[in-house]
């Protein structure tokens, strides 16, 4: 029983070890919190039978060191926000763009033969297109 609860603590610690330094750092609390459940249960055991303590030692440090760094990522990191109003810009004028195009297209000129080929009607729009390009 006790080894068992130093190999989930160890595996639980150097789970919230690798979480911390990621950027998943806020879910790092989980495994720490169960490596100190697990550690808290091998001690216990350990002191009672008067086992050698060490590992379960490794799996403290492990998880308080853990635990430091995530709660400093969580305190001191902040979300930056990109500059929002250039891409409002861009955005509005390529909508300008696209609506300047499509009023730029005249739909009543595109003959709709139904004996015409897909290749004709193909080839229509492709001059069109060619046509409103070359204009702008």
């Amino acid at each position: 029983m006790r080894k068992l609860l130093i190999i989930l603590g160890l595996i639980a610690a150097v789970l919230a070890m690798i979480f911390a330094v990621t950027p998943l750092s806020q879910i790092a609390y989980l495994p720490a919190v169960a490596a100190l459940v697990f550690g808290l249960v091998a001690f216990y055991i350990s002191k009672r039978k008067q086992a050698p303590k060490k590992t379960i030692q490794l799996i403290f440090l492990l998880t308080i060191i853990s635990l430091v760094l995530t709660t400093y990522k969580s305190i001191f990191n902040t979300a930056e926000v990109g500059n929002l109003e250039e891409l409002e810009i861009k955005q509005e004028a390529s909508v300008e763009d696209s609506k300047e195009i499509l009023e730029g297209l005249d739909l009543d000129e595109i003959d709709m033969d139904p004996e015409a080929s897909e290749q004709d009607l193909l080839e229509t729009e492709e001059s069109r297109d060619w046509e409103v390009l070359e204009e702008q």
